[in-house]
């Protein structure tokens, strides 16, 4: 129901700022019980797609391209037989925080995939970043130093936890890989099962970091104050949603395949 109802909505079956039809009206339109209808519109005014009005209904959004919550659409992934997340970004930290609630469903046996993919593209850090010291604007190399532990423990902690579920037998197959390129990221890109895209740019900001000789100031990113953007598949393949999600697919694919390098984890 929220599946469809979502879909209804990013193809503007539903305009912006229309009024959706009742709950009664939805039940018999979808074939659904009362109640499912309510933890749809529920679900759908978490993810920013609708909004309530007391004593008026439920309308969408005014701009269902409105920068959007990845968590909730993240943790749903694990809803399907076979999860695949490709991202690619800078460190992988906030990725490695969002998967850690879905995984320990899966622990417990709340969620149960058939199974786990995960692919990761982050910078090379033996390269010299195009985010230099503020002082002198040359590359530090301690900088890379603190980026690629930053990167090295946030990768480590979603293989680790990814293939415990395997070896537990929670999951019958688990893979998560880790690629390098020589690039300094500008943004952050999130593929979801293969319909869902998020799209994001870092803000670099003037940044203080603690180093084992004391505070030095530095250009960074700051990831977690990235504004994503929503895009997914359509029954319509020439959709801009569709497009944007197969495009992102096949940008991701090149990169993957032609000019990164393995990363042991």
């Amino acid at each position: 129901m929220a599946n469809a109802l979502r879909a209804a909505i990013l193809t503007r079956k539903f305009e912006p700022g229309e009024k959706l039809p009742s709950g009664t009206e939805l039940a018999t339109t979808y074939g659904v019980a009362r109640m499912t209808v309510q933890q749809a519109i529920r679900l759908l005014r978490d993810e920013g797609l609708v909004v309530s009005r007391q004593g008026s209904g439920v309308f969408v959004r005014e701009r269902t391209e409105r920068p959007i919550e990845l968590r909730p659409h993240l943790e749903r992934a694990f809803d399907t037989a076979n999860v695949s997340i490709d991202f690619a970004g800078f460190s992988g930290e906030t990725l490695s925080g969002m998967l850690q609630e879905p995984l320990d469903k899966v622990r417990i046996g709340r969620l149960t995939p058939d199974s786990i993919t995960i692919r990761i593209l982050v910078p090379d850090m033996d390269q010299p970043m195009l985010l230099p010291r503020l002082t002198d604007l040359t590359d530090d190399p301690d900088a890379r130093e603190r980026v690629r532990r930053i990167m090295a423990r946030s990768t480590q902690s979603i293989a680790d936890s990814v293939r415990e579920l395997a070896d537990l037998g929670l999951v019958k197959s688990a893979t998560v890989e880790v690629r390098t390129y020589a690039a300094t990221p500008s943004f952050k890109l999130y593929l979801i099962n293969h319909e869902q895209a998020f799209f994001g740019f870092y803000p670099v900001v003037k940044h203080t970091a603690r180093f084992k000789d004391g505070q030095k100031e530095l250009y960074d990113v700051m990831g977690k104050d990235s504004v994503l953007f929503h895009h997914s598949v359509t029954e319509d393949p020439a959709s801009t949603g569709s497009q944007y999600v197969s495009q992102a697919r096949a940008w991701f694919d090149s990169m993957w395949t032609t000019i990164s390098r393995n990363a042991d984890i």
